[in-house]
C-alpha cells in the first residue's frame, strides 16, 4: 500500500530529469545553509552509470556483517518479513538507504544482490544507496539503481540490525520519509519545503551556465569573451 505523498508524482518526474549535481547547484540557490549538508561526500560505486536519476522517499535501515545476528532465526525472519513490510508501504516511490555498521569492516558482507535487488523493486523501490557492499551485479533487477561502498563476492554474517531510523551514508544524513535525488554521481537529501522550488531554481542555473558553455565551445573563444559571457551569466536572476 502507498498512502498519499507530500508531493505530487509530477515533481518528482519533474526533477528526475535533472542529474543530481544540477538538484545540488539549485538546493544551493534556494537554501544556502546547505551546501555543505544533506549529500554525500565519499565515494560511492555506481554498476549502473546509464540509469536515469531516482527521486523518491528513503526507507532506512543498518546492517553488520562481521558476527551472527544474536536473535534467533525464528525472530530474524520475523524481523526480515517487518522490514520488508516497511520497505512495500509508505510514500512512493521509495529508496532504499542503508547504513553498514561494521566500523573499519564497512563492506565485508554484501546485504545486496540478485534476491535483494529484485525483492526491493517489486516492494516499490527505485534502487539502493548504501556504503555497505554489493555483489551479483549481472544478476541485478533490471532498472535498480545501486549507489555502493563498494562491490564484493560474500554476504558473510550479513543481517539487519534495525531499520526505520536516522543513518549515515557516505557523510548523508537520512531518516526515515526524506525525499532523495540520486544517480551516478552520489546522493542528496531534498528538504520536503523546498521541493517545488527547485524546479525553477535547477532552469536559473542552466541560464547561468548558458552564456558560459557557449563560448567555451565555440571556436573563436577568447578570453575576452568569456569574459562578456561571465558577466552576462552574473545578470541573470
Amino acid at each position: 500500500m502507498t498512502q498519499s505523498a507530500p508531493h505530487p508524482a509530477s515533481l518528482l518526474e519533474t526533477l528526475a530529469r535533472w542529474d543530481t549535481p544540477t538538484i545540488c547547484n539549485a538546493l544551493e540557490v534556494v537554501a544556502p545553509e546547505r551546501r555543505l549538508i544533506g549529500y554525500t561526500t565519499k565515494p560511492l560505486v555506481c554498476p549502473f552509470p546509464d540509469l536515469p536519476p531516482m527521486v523518491g522517499y528513503a526507507r532506512t535501515a543498518t546492517i553488520r556483517a562481521t558476527s551472527p545476528s544474536s536473535l534467533s532465526p525464528a525472530d530474524q525472519r520475523a524481523q526480515r518479513l517487518a522490514y520488508y513490510e516497511y520497505c512495500g508501504t509508505g510514500y512512493g516511490p521509495r529508496i532504499s538507504v542503508i547504513q553498514d555498521l561494521d566500523g573499519i569492516n564497512v563492506g565485508f558482507g554484501a546485504f545486496w544482490g540478485e534476491v535483494n535487488s529484485s525483492v526491493h523493486k517489486a516492494l516499490g523501490c527505485l534502487g539502493v544507496v548504501t556504503d555497505g557492499s554489493i555483489r551479483d551485479i549481472p544478476a541485478w533487477a533490471p532498472g535498480f539503481q545501486a549507489l555502493a561502498g563498494n562491490i564484493g563476492p560474500s554476504h558473510a554474517f550479513v543481517h539487519l540490525a534495525g531499520f526505520g531510523e536516522t543513518v549515515c551514508v557516505a557523510g548523508m544524513t537520512v531518516s526515515s520519509d526524506d525525499l532523495i535525488h540520486a544517480d551516478r554521481h552520489g546522493a542528496v537529501v531534498i528538504p520536503a519545503n523546498i521541493a517545488e522550488k527547485l524546479p525553477d531554481a535547477a532552469r536559473l542555473c542552466e541560464r547561468r551556465e548558458e552564456p558560459i558553455l557557449s563560448i567555451a565551445r565555440d571556436p573563436s573563444f577568447t578570453v575576452a569573451k568569456l569574459k562578456e559571457a561571465l558577466a552576462k551569466a552574473a545578470e541573470i536572476h
